[in-house]
């Protein structure tokens, strides 16, 4: 197995990088400026503390002082108490309560990232873009998104409603109950005889491992007579930078893997990959959709940009940007963006995401339960009709991976078509 070295990034693929020391110039600049601002902050906060309506403690305004002006950079970056720098580091492990969805903030309210698999958030049907407008019936909007986290965790077994706004829908509620969630990144099976297929939930610290154990099973399985590998990197929120660059490099022999640049040109960054393809180099397809970002999109992009396999699906979530985890003695931490990723060719991916080289659409094939004889249908979130009730143009977590699953169909297709004329996807 490849041992890279790598330093360890925290869940949403967070890298931790050295705080500097050497300020620089910029900082000296319009000193008499910024203390002029400082007395502003201070009179603010004097005039708060004696006339606002009702008491509030110090520890609180700074703290929501320092908060807003993270939060004023990007929806990436914020300030983490005591409380939740502990309760972060505990989901890095990859157990913890709560409903097992990864979120983001967009526009004040919370956006669905991607539902975990096998989780209360999977099973009660979100999807990939949901928009949290209330929690428990409080109002999102004014809530930071540590905040937010923080009243969707509780007590395991507790219930907790979320309120939910989807495209082409009416808001709905949706009632969750609480539960421990422990995070199995790899799942793999044989599709067929010789098709293998390995679906990465997320990037934690067993992930690199527990793929090369599903390759070299799916081989035994198969009695080495594997024909193509589908990566499945769908509602896939991310994790750990060094677990991307190492399931990159399980299939690249060589080239560039991904690159940070920060604001200075020293800090940047680049990931190589070593000789060895644990596919034996294989037909690859690699499974993408609006669900899967930051780490699986550095995954799919050195794939695609190395033309080491087909991207097939819709296009990645777009989160490309590096947030390093600063911790305050005594206080807790600072989540700061200080880089962003780009694929070996040079692509950004924040804001943008991968596009696959096959566009699929999400959809559910559906088996006639009156007469067997008859073909399948697919269905899609384009249509409206009534076979579509629910459809939508992300694919159902409890579809991924099982018959039904249309994408993942068209994906062993191609496999089936490219072993068939003899083909190879060449480095």
């Amino acid at each position: 197995m490849k041992r890279l070295g790598l330093v360890a990034v925290l869940a949403g693929a967070l890298l931790i990088l050295p705080l500097r020391q050497d300020v620089g110039a910029a900082s000296t600049t319009n000193t008499a400026e910024t203390y002029k601002e400082l007395n502003l902050f201070g009179d603010v906060f004097e005039k708060v503390r004696s006339d606002y309506v009702d008491d509030v403690s110090d520890d609180t305004l700074i703290e929501g002082a320092i908060n807003g002006m993270l939060t004023s950079l990007d929806p990436h970056s914020n300030y983490l108490n005591a409380k939740n720098f502990t309760d972060m580091k505990v989901q890095t492990r990859g157990e913890f309560g709560g409903l097992g969805i990864e979120v983001s903030m967009e526009n004040g309210l919370i956006k669905v990232v991607s539902p975990i698999d096998d989780t209360p958030a999977a099973r009660a049907g979100l999807k990939p873009g949901d928009l949290i407008t209330h929690l428990d019936g409080a109002q999102v909007q004014g809530m930071t998104l540590p905040e937010a986290v923080e009243k969707m965790r509780g007590p395991i077994n507790s219930e907790v409603t979320l309120r939910i706004r989807r495209t082409g829908k009416d808001p709905f509620d949706v009632k969750l109950v609480r539960a421990t969630i422990k995070i199995q990144s790899v799942r793999s099976h044989l599709e067929g005889d010789s098709i293998g297929y390995v679906r990465i939930t997320s990037f934690n610290e067993q992930t690199d491992v527990g793929l090369e154990s599903a390759m070299k099973n799916l081989k035994q399985q198969a009695g080495n007579k594997l024909t193509g590998v589908v990566l499945d990197l769908r509602n896939n929120p991310g994790g750990l930078l060094d677990q991307a660059v190492a399931v990159s490099d399980d299939f690249l022999d060589k080239g560039e893997i991904v690159s940070t640049r920060g604001r200075r040109a020293d800090d940047a960054q680049r990931y190589n990959a070593h000789a060895g393809d644990i596919s034996d180099g294989l037909p690859l397809v690699v499974l993408i959709n609006g669900g899967s970002a930051s780490a699986s999109e550095i995954v799919a992009g050195a794939l695609q940009d190395h033309h080491r396999a087909i991207l097939l699906g819709t296009r990645s979530f777009g989160k490309g940007s590096v947030q390093t985890i600063i911790p305050l003695p005594g206080h807790g931490a600072m989540r700061l963006t200080t880089a962003r990723y780009y694929t070996p060719s040079g692509r950004s991916i924040q804001a943008k995401g991968i596009d696959p080289d096959i566009v699929v659409e999400a959809a559910k094939i559906e088996h006639p339960a009156d007469d067997a004889s008859a073909p399948a249908k697919k269905t899609d979130g384009n249509k409206d009709d009534a076979d579509n009730a629910g459809d939508q143009a992300t694919v159902d977590p409890s579809v991924i991976g099982t018959p039904d699953d249309y994408q993942l169909a068209r994906a062993v297709d191609m496999l089936r078509g490219i072993a068939l004329f003899g083909g190879r996807v060449e480095n």
